[in-house]
Parts: C-alpha cells; sequence; structure tokens
C-alpha cells in the first residue's frame, strides 16, 4: 500500500479508537490528549515503514516524542478531576442529537486530518534519508528547543497559577506571560518551524512547509488565540493587559 495511505489508514484507526474511548468517557476533551500522542503514533510508524534507517528521522522522531508526549501528559494533568473543557460542553449542547455524528467528523476526523497536515515535514524526512545533518538540522534543533522552552516552562507557570486560589479570576502576567499573552501557543509554533528546517535536508522537504503554515494559521487565526482571547476578554483586567503585552511573537511589555 502507498506510503501516506498506510499512514492515514493507521490515522484513521487511532482517531476512531479516541472517539469509542470519548463515549465510553463520556468527554469529548480526550481528544486533546490524544493530539499530541497522534504526531508520535505518525513519527515512528513512518520511520519504520521506511525501514528504520536515518539520522535525520531518529532526530525528528525524538523531538516529536519529546514534545507530544509532554503535552498529552500534561493536558491529561490538567483535566484530572475536573468537568469537560468548556468548548466541548458548549458543542455538547449546540450539536443536540447530532452531537455524536458531529463529534466523530468534527473533532476526531478532521482532527486526525489536519494533524496528518501538520505532521507532513516529519513524513517526508523519514521518506528519504537525505543528507547527512549539517548546520540547517542544528538550527532547526535550536529553534525546536526555544520553542519547547517557551511552551513547557508557559504550561508550567499558569499551572502554578491555577492552583493558586488567591489567583481565582486574575490573569497570569508575570514569567514568559508578560512578554507574550500565549507563551505556549508561540512555543507550539515554533517547534514545527524548527521540524522544518530539518526538513529541507532532504529532497521535497520544502514541501512540509504546508503542515508549518496548517499549525501556525490554526493558532493565529482559528481554534488557538482567537477562542482563548474572546474567554480572557471577559475578565476586566484584560483589556489593560492586551494593551502592554505582545499577543504572541515575545517582546518587551509596553508600559
Amino acid at each position: 500500500m502507498n506510503y501516506y495511505l498506510t499512514l492515514a489508514f493507521v490515522l484513521w484507526g487511532y482517531m476512531s479508537l479516541w472517539f469509542l474511548i470519548s463515549l465510553f468517557r463520556k468527554r469529548n476533551d480526550v481528544a486533546d490528549v490524544a493530539w499530541g500522542l497522534g504526531f508520535v503514533l505518525l513519527a515512528w510508524t513512518s520511520f519504520f515503514l521506511s525501514g528504520g534507517s536515518g539520522t535525520r528521522g531518529v532526530l525528528v522522531g525524538v523531538l516529536v516524542s519529546v514534545w507530544g508526549l509532554r503535552l498529552a501528559w500534561h493536558i491529561h494533568a490538567r483535566n484530572r478531576g475536573k468537568a469537560e473543557d468548556y468548548r466541548y460542553m458548549a458543542w455538547r449542547r449546540q450539536w443536540g442529537r447530532w452531537f455524536y455524528a458531529r463529534s466523530y467528523v468534527q473533532v476526531y476526523l478532521l482532527q486526525g486530518g489536519l494533524l496528518f497536515l501538520i505532521a507532513l515535514p516529519v513524513l517526508i524526512i523519514n521518506r528519504s534519508a537525505g543528507r547527512t545533518l549539517g548546520l540547517l538540522d542544528g538550527i532547526g534543533v535550536a529553534v525546536w528547543f526555544g520553542g519547547f522552552v517557551f511552551e513547557s516552562v508557559g504550561d508550567a507557570e499558569l499551572a502554578r497559577f491555577a492552583k493558586n486560589p488567591l489567583n481565582k479570576g486574575k490573569l497570569l502576567q508575570r514569567g514568559l506571560w508578560r512578554y507574550t499573552r500565549h507563551p505556549n501557543y508561540f512555543g507550539e509554533v515554533a517547534q514545527w518551524w524548527g521540524i522544518w528546517l530539518v526538513a529541507l535536508g532532504v529532497p521535497g522537504g520544502w514541501f512540509g512547509i504546508i503542515g508549518t503554515l496548517t499549525i501556525t494559521v490554526l493558532i493565529l487565526k482559528v481554534s488557538g488565540i482567537p477562542m482563548l482571547e474572546k474567554k480572557m476578554a471577559e475578565n476586566p483586567d484584560f483589556a489593560e493587559y492586551a494593551r502592554r503585552t505582545s499577543v504572541f511573537l515575545p517582546w518587551f511589555p509596553n508600559g
């Protein structure tokens, strides 16, 4: 079977399994845990489908695994013992009798399709050994590492802030959150740009920019920052925080 079709079939089975898990757990936000783990699955499945050789394939497999496993655990720990995420609860009310069908298509299958697109740089790397590692790979890893620090530290700062009952109703404006309103989102996007730079070391690697642009647009314009900013705007301190703090790219506060 064709390399990409095989991976698509594996991903379809994976997302369908998580849909069944969501029915058992009675909560659709398990899809957020499935997100990071899905990239790990695709990275190593594509690696072994291609013969399991190539230093660059091992490199990106490790990078994706570190990112995906950390993200999945973070989301699992954040949601444990709490009600279903507010976004999914809203859809549960809105979709009514079509809830299960729309959940499967709009949450799990759609997310699987986006996951496949975003993972394209990794899939292309594993399809072709390419030349030996060089300067561009080093730059890509450095960009990835910077993004990983922003995402993991930003998530940890927010988790500590949220656990303190004295912070209820407040916005986190310290640490990395002083320089960007979304350090975790910035970090996630940066990591995928780093992986795309590594992909440039193999034939056709430039085509992987489709995946990198997909995650960038999703976070900047669709399901990431816009949805969260709408919720943050309900806080009376948000307008002043937004005035002085960069929305995405880290920068010094304006005042």
